[in-house]
């Protein structure tokens, strides 16, 4: 329990330090936000949707959670390469204790930068349904960090550099997001399209956040916080298997 406890706070003090990334964390959503918010909102409000910002926003949140999430999980790789990670597994204590420290202590780091998107969004118009759905808010922020910081350290304990990371971004991480629905409704989708939504593990957490945020969901929260929490324990599973066979 210690062991966790040192690596999560590790990961923690590890993110506070970095101001530079930190900022730079946050060109993407404020790109998504100012660009895609105004850009289209005119457009979206003329076909009834509504406020574009306010739907917007909550898919904005996650896809700030999934990139810091997945990068947290993908450090394994920079931790390895540089003689970091040796000294870790080196340590008298299991590999399990190990890899769910770095993931907890990876899955904070993506909640805080999820805070400060929040934070962000406010700042350009957007505004919760209710105050009172908030601790929903930090709960499902946090499920979605936890969800892909595993996947990420489960992806870094195969990879061997940074060789395919690219290969990870353009064929894993950016499809998930676009296809999502932070960025559109999943309502009369081509048949093809709504399958590859359902299958998404980001379409369940948008849509938790979204309702939680905005009271508008195309599921429901029972759905959408067994699907996150059944990927989550298998990711999880999955992940401390491969971190446990990571050569050093």
């Amino acid at each position: 329990m210690q062991t966790i406890y040192i690596l999560w706070l590790r990961q923690i003090k590890r993110y506070i330090r970095s101001r530079s990334r930190i900022i730079g964390a946050l060109g993407q959503p404020l790109l998504f936000l100012l660009a895609l918010g105004f850009g289209l909102g005119p457009v979206y409000q003329r076909a009834g949707g509504g406020d574009y910002i306010s739907f917007l926003a909550p898919g904005v949140i996650a896809m700030s959670i999934l990139f810091t999430a997945i990068f947290s999980g993908i450090e394994i790789i920079w931790d390895r390469q540089f003689g970091f990670l040796k000294e870790t597994m080196v340590a008298p204590v299991s590999r399990m204790s190990i890899m769910v420290g770095r993931t907890l202590g990876g899955a904070t780091v993506a909640t805080m930068q999820g805070l400060i998107v929040f934070i962000i969004t406010l700042f350009v118009g957007f505004r919760p349904e209710s105050i009172a759905m908030l601790p929903a808010m930090f709960l499902t922020m946090f499920l979605i960090a936890l969800l892909f910081t595993a996947i990420g350290t489960a992806i870094a304990s195969v990879l061997q550099d940074f060789q395919g990371f690219q290969l990870i971004m353009n064929f894993l991480v950016m499809p998930m997001f676009f296809l999502s629905g932070a960025l559109f409704p999943l309502d009369n989708l081509p048949k093809v399209v709504a399958l590859l939504t359902r299958i998404d593990p980001l379409t369940y957490g948008v849509d938790a956040l979204r309702g939680t945020l905005i009271g508008s969901m195309h599921f429901n929260f029972a759905l959408d916080y067994s699907v996150l929490g059944g990927i989550t324990v298998l990711s999880m599973i999955v992940g401390s298997y491969l971190f446990s066979r990571i050569q050093v």
